[in-house]
């Protein structure tokens, strides 16, 4: 993967690329083999399940808002200039209930294929083809509670 100097100006994205992902738009701004960094726009009242990165570390730094972070049955709240860390291998769901929109940067160490898991999953509204897709680029989505 070519990996180059530069500057991603803030209105721009990588590649010009932006994608709808679980109702929130992701816009990439650096990606090499090492390292995936996104801006995200999460409206109010949408998440992301929980799942697990078996292969990645991943990260939120949040620009605006609030974001609620589910470790398993731990809740924890993050707001403006707070530092989400998600370890590879650790169950974790991200959830906006505040009542307004939250912006981040999300970031995931190393790579691996999520910037082709979001480019498969743009626009995509069926949660077991989200699943499925989702566990052939290593990021595997718990059942729903019900199915437990």
């Amino acid at each position: 993967m070519d990996y180059s100097k530069g500057i991603t100006p803030a209105a721009d994205a990588y590649e010009g690329k932006a994608w709808n992902v679980v109702g929130h738009t992701y816009t990439p701004k650096l990606h090499s083999d090492s390292v995936f960094v996104w801006h995200a726009d999460i409206p109010d009242g949408t998440f992301v399940p929980p799942h697990i990165h078996p292969t990645q570390d991943e990260w939120i730094y949040v620009l605006e808002g609030n974001l609620e972070i589910e470790f398993g049955d731990e809740l924890h709240k993050a707001g403006p200039g707070d530092t989400i860390r998600m370890p590879r291998g650790i169950v974790h769901g991200i959830f906006n209930r505040s009542g307004a929109g939250a912006t981040c940067v999300f970031g995931v160490a190393p790579a691996r294929k999520l910037f082709d898991l979001f480019t498969a999953l743009d626009g995509l509204t069926d949660p077991e083809e989200l699943v499925r897709i989702s566990a052939l680029h290593e990021v595997d989505f718990l059942p729903p509670p019900d199915a437990q």
